[in-house]
């Protein structure tokens, strides 16, 4: 698939880091470096807009190196990057640890991970079809 993308920053196109990625990694298109504290957020611009095709969506995830070395992930992960969205892409940026933790300019941040979705349409009724889960909610289907 070819995706069009703009890029507004002094790095590289993210790409996969290897032959079986599923996330293209995305760099913190910033001038200077940003600390932030315990559990400080911050939009980490990438400088990057891209356009997807109909039916397609850009989902931006924590990359797990730095959710376990560091503390740092994204708030709303995975983050949704619509179809018909051309503005730029920012990462929220959350630091989870106890400790001050610094994002420098170039760092890679956050994986964007491009998923095929399905638009739907609601068939109101007055039932559901029957299963053995039923209505069964959290740890219903085991300890």
């Amino acid at each position: 698939m070819i995706v069009k993308i703009i890029n507004n920053s002094p790095f590289d196109l993210p790409r996969y880091e290897t032959s079986g990625s599923a996330g293209l990694d995305l760099k913190a298109n910033l001038t200077t470096a940003v600390t932030l504290g315990p559990l400080e957020r911050y939009m980490v611009p990438t400088g990057l807009s891209i356009e997807l095709p109909p039916g397609y969506e850009a989902q931006i995830r924590p990359r797990s190196g730095l959710a376990a070395k560091r503390g740092l992930t994204m708030l709303n992960a995975p983050g949704t990057i619509d179809s018909d969205y051309r503005g730029e892409i920012h990462c929220i940026v959350v630091n989870v640890s106890n400790v001050a933790q610094t994002i420098e300019p170039g760092e890679r941040i956050a994986q964007m991970v491009i998923a095929r979705y399905e638009q739907i349409q609601w068939e109101q009724v007055e039932i559901l079809s029957e299963t053995t889960r039923g209505a069964g909610g959290f740890g219903s289907t085991g300890t």
